[in-house]
């Protein structure tokens, strides 16, 4: 039972962040700080080496730190720098470079799509909801949350995480 909720937390949190991303353009403090959370618990729970939670943190912090110097570039949302440190704390030194690289190339579809979007779709031409018109106001960014999100949920099948929770 424990199992099978930490084997679920990753998946289900990463998917609140990027909906929420979508429709508000925000990603609350609290889902990355529940991923950290769920990280501690699912690395007491497989009983990780102390050395390797280290490395795990490392990246993390690693990534945290990259996000922060995108954020401070106005590259990248402080949710979205946050999200990525938290998912990449997940993915560890075996998948965090191509966790990142996921990031980039999902990152890169949504921007596209999103100008497609922007361009091609006139705002006026249906009765949109609220956060569909946002989306095409300039300068309100990209919903980065999902190219993380969609990373994260890609890579999970792949990490230590998943195989010793899933039994």
């Amino acid at each position: 039972m424990i199992a099978s909720a930490l084997l679920l937390i990753f998946p289900v949190a990463m998917s609140f962040a990027a909906a929420n991303d979508l429709f508000t353009m925000k990603i609350p403090n609290k889902i990355s700080l529940a991923l950290i959370a769920a990280f501690a618990l699912a690395a007491l729970y497989v009983q990780l080496p102390l050395e390797t939670a280290l490395l795990h943190l490392a990246i993390g912090v690693a990534a945290l730190a990259a996000g922060f110097v995108m954020f401070s570039f106005r590259l990248l949302g402080g949710g979205d720098a946050k999200l990525m440190a938290a998912g990449a704390l997940w993915m560890g030194p075996e998948h965090a470079i191509l966790y990142i690289a996921y990031v980039t190339i999902f990152g890169g579809l949504l921007s596209a799509a999103i100008l497609a979007y922007r361009k091609y779709v006139p705002v006026s031409a249906e009765a949109l909801p609220p956060w569909a018109v946002k989306l095409h106001v300039q300068g309100t960014g990209i919903p980065y949350g999902i190219a993380i999100a969609a990373s994260g949920l890609v890579m999970y099948p792949s990490t230590i995480w998943y195989h010793a929770l899933l039994g």
